[in-house]
């Protein structure tokens, strides 16, 4: 049965495989291939994906926004980078991914939407990610921010198509940024400081979380109409503290410096200081969560 979805579909590559196994033979060169492929599923999964097929050392993988496909796809090329080499070369990761509207069919996905994310993928060269314009128009502002246009391909049936790299060694804070997990070695914060009102919550190691919602059963009741009444959580995750949105009017957020970006159903590591509003934008809202990690 056929069923139409919306998602990101990414198509992640090893490179350098087949230098690989004539240099080291069949079995260590399959060893190591393997670890890739596995990186990008176990990425694929911890950032709330699915794992649509593997096909040799190919994933294609579906994520629920541009946002978390974006921050997998850098997780990705931090996770194969990590590997430790075999036969002193190290294997890379090729990475494309699109959004959009698509088919579903007994578990697999057709359309357009993904025959263009394989053509973006067939593009990446070892280390890159590519994905397209119209994916990063609708990415937050820090993910936008990190990309840079690059030129147009010619997609049969649909004409140019035009590209962007996402840069994922240039900037630390796209690793955290709508991803669960974090890097292991990236900085560990240790507390946040949130207030509300005349009311000032710390969240550390010892309180590690926070929901938040206009239900009166919630730990922070919230006094805004827009807000849902179990909102979201904060909690604390591998060293950063995270806002997940529950919500249906989504969960807006300011860090200090960068334009107000809104969360959907999805995570977002909170950096330095900012504000969090609920259900509408910070400038309307009738109340607002300072917070500020230490």
């Amino acid at each position: 049965m056929e069923k139409p979805v919306q998602g990101a579909v990414l198509f992640a590559d090893v490179s350098g495989s087949t230098k690989l196994y004539d240099t080291v033979g069949d079995k260590l060169a399959f060893a190591a291939v393997q670890s890739c492929v596995n990186a990008f599923i176990q990425v694929t999964e911890s950032n709330g994906g699915r794992v649509i097929k593997t096909i040799g050392d190919e994933v294609m993988a579906i994520f629920p926004s541009g946002n978390v496909a974006a921050a997998a796809a850098i997780e990705m090329q931090h996770a194969v980078e990590r590997l430790e080499p075999t036969g002193g070369q190290r294997l890379g990761a090729r990475i494309g991914f699109h959004f959009g509207p698509a088919i579903e069919r007994d578990g697999d996905v057709f359309g357009d939407m993904v025959n263009l994310a394989a053509r973006l993928s067939d593009v990446a060269i070892r280390g890159q990610v590519i994905t397209s314009r119209a994916t990063v128009e609708g990415l937050n502002p820090v993910l936008r921010g990190s990309c840079r246009p690059l030129h147009a391909i010619d997609l049969k049936g649909k004409g140019e198509v035009d590209i962007c790299e996402v840069l994922w060694q240039e900037s630390e804070q796209t690793v955290t940024v709508l991803a669960p997990t974090a890097r292991p070695d990236a900085g560990r914060a240790t507390k946040l400081v949130l207030k509300y009102g005349d009311r000032e919550i710390v969240l550390d190691a010892g309180k590690p979380t926070l929901a938040f919602g206009r239900d009166k059963a919630q730990e922070l009741v919230v006094d805004d109409s827009n807000a849902s009444r179990a909102h979201g959580k904060i909690e604390l995750r591998a060293g950063k503290f995270f806002v997940a949105d529950h919500s249906v009017n989504g969960t807006y957020i300011t860090v200090e410096g960068n334009a107000e970006f809104v969360l959907r159903r999805e995570d977002f590591a909170l950096l330095g200081r900012g504000w969090i509003a609920f259900g509408q934008s910070r400038e309307k809202a009738t109340a607002t969560l300072a917070y500020e990690v230490i």
